[in-house]
């Protein structure tokens, strides 16, 4: 499974609370869920940074 199939698979189990939680910062951004999801459905530049962080801290295998 690649990693934005992950990262939609993670997204649709959360709780919608928490998506407003901040999962990972870019650039000095906070993102939370939602916002990164925003990133990753409209492919811009930073869902590389993106799911690459969300590997290192161990949240996407």
């Amino acid at each position: 499974m690649d990693r934005k199939a992950q990262f939609y698979k993670t997204y649709a189990n959360l709780p919608l609370g928490a998506r407003n939680e901040i999962i990972v910062v870019i650039d000095g951004e906070p993102l939370t869920w939602h916002s990164a999801k925003v990133e990753i459905d409209s492919d811009t530049d930073k869902v590389v940074e993106i799911l690459d962080k969300l590997k290192q801290v161990g949240i996407l295998k």
